[in-house]
């Protein structure tokens, strides 16, 4: 069995790693990470203007993004990506690529999601953050851009790479659109051998849980560093008291 994994694995590494290109759509684990990183990178900006939004003390403001934050979350990926699938050219009176069509998904839902992140983030600040900005002549969202943002942002970047590690996970949800990442290129592969599915997605499996684990690792040594850098002034201070 291993040795069909190996022999799978050198004669079609490149369908893996980029699918069909150059002669055909960027896929395999390329496409796979593209996603994730578009994905959570234009979600991250949506999240933060759904948490303040949802922090706003206007009710117009805060009633629709806690809506659609319930709405998101309470909803299956797989229904939105159908939703996105076919109301999309509806709406746009054109075909939309399947991998345009993931994105647009994975940005509605990583956003809601992340607005939690960003939300939990802001409200863990002490009260105090915002009153001395405001005191020092800030206005609420000057004080929210140059002093609350970046602190809650700091604290909060273990919980962003624990959501870009189930991002990449999620991606393997666009095979069902054709979307050709990973899971679609491993099933190309099954496809034409027909004889080896385990020894596949094993394979598969395996890229999952290698990048997904190191990314976790990495996550876990940030929290640390983070945690270390924040009880530094605090031990300072009982130190010289």
């Amino acid at each position: 069995m291993l040795g069909n994994a190996i022999a799978i694995v050198q004669e079609n590494w490149l369908l893996l790693l980029v699918g069909q290109y150059p002669n055909g759509p960027l896929g395999g684990f390329a496409a796979t990470m593209l996603l994730s990183v578009l994905g959570i990178g234009l979600a991250f900006p949506l999240s933060v203007l759904i948490a303040l939004c949802r922090i706003s003390k206007w009710w117009a403001l805060r009633a629709p993004a806690t809506a659609l934050v319930y709405g998101v979350r309470g909803i299956p990926l797989l229904m939105i990506i159908f939703w996105v699938y076919f109301l999309f050219p509806l709406l746009l009176g054109a075909n939309v690529p399947g991998f345009a069509t993931m994105l647009c998904t994975l940005v509605i839902y990583e956003g809601a999601f992340l607005s939690e992140v960003v939300r939990a983030g802001i409200e863990a600040l002490p009260r105090g953050q915002m009153d001395a900005a405001r005191a020092l002549g800030h206005s609420h969202l000057r004080a929210m851009r140059f002093i609350i943002l970046p602190q809650a942002l700091y604290n909060m970047l273990p919980s962003l790479l624990s959501q870009f590690v189930s991002t990449i996970k999620e991606t393997t949800l666009g095979y069902v659109i054709n979307v050709p990442e990973l899971t679609f290129a491993a099933n190309q592969i099954n496809n034409r051998l027909l004889t080896k599915p385990f020894e596949v997605f094993l394979i598969l499996a395996l890229v999952y849980y290698a990048v997904c684990f190191s990314l976790t690792e990495f996550t876990s040594w940030l929290e640390r560093r983070i945690a270390t850098r924040r009880a530094g002034p605090l031990r300072t201070v009982e130190v010289s008291a």
